[in-house]
């Protein structure tokens, strides 16, 4: 059963030939190699999350989807820094390294942040505010930000759209959204009682959606202090 309408396929085929500019590169790390399940089997929410992009895939050209065994090929995983999976990296023609991220099945609210990257980074350009950006242009540190989510709630997308278009803007900024339900460990480690809630660097806690000039002061701060 395809988890996108004929309806939605129709209409994304539509945007993506008008919006999509350069091509996108996904890189998916799934499971399929591991002592702790059955072999062939995928795991939970890995085989959903990678038809949801094969679809995806399938509505453009200039949507390339790479699918990658978490176990089988560690090297890769280590290169891209992914630790967990299902593992969902943006890259954009001529990068070879993700700072766009999703762990965790991009569905519900989550989907249309997914839709929202890729035409954002295949034109090279963002929504952020020429102020956002002039201040992402001067960092010099990196930052790690990492937004919690469920696909259930309707104020997350607001948060990873705004922490990936800041690492779209700077080289120093790698944004992940994280799925709470799927990595209560996580969840657990950073105290996530509600979503969206948004860690940057281990040190800075953004609890809700702020407006973008405020989250963005806010994550800023994380190398301040």
């Amino acid at each position: 059963m395809a988890f996108i309408s004929e309806k939605d396929r129709e209409y994304l085929k539509k945007l993506f030939s008008e919006k999509l500019d350069k091509e996108v590169r996904i890189l998916m790390f799934t499971q399929r190699e591991s002592p702790l399940v059955v072999p062939g089997e995928e795991c939970i929410y890995c085989k959903e999350t990678r038809q949801i992009l094969e679809e995806l895939s399938e509505l453009s050209p200039k949507i390339k989807l790479e699918v990658h065994d978490f176990y089988g090929e560690k090297e890769l995983a280590e290169k891209h820094g992914v630790d967990k999976i299902p593992a969902t990296l943006l890259i954009p023609e001529g990068e070879e390294t993700a700072r766009v991220r999703f762990f965790g099945i991009p569905s519900g609210y989550e989907f249309g942040s997914l839709i929202e990257d890729i035409i954002d980074i295949s034109r090279g350009e963002t929504s952020l505010s020429p102020d956002s950006k002039r201040k992402l242009a001067s960092l010099t540190s990196d930052i790690h930000i990492q937004v919690f989510v469920t696909p259930t709630c309707p104020y997350c997308p607001s948060a990873v759209r705004t922490a990936h278009q800041m690492a779209m803007e700077s080289k120093h900024i790698k944004a992940d959204m994280i799925e709470a339900i799927e990595f209560p460990h996580l969840a657990n480690r950073y105290g996530v009682r509600g979503v969206p809630k948004t860690i940057a660097n281990d040190i800075v806690e953004i609890e809700g959606a702020l407006p973008e000039q405020m989250f963005v002061e806010r994550v800023l701060s994380a190398v301040k202090k």
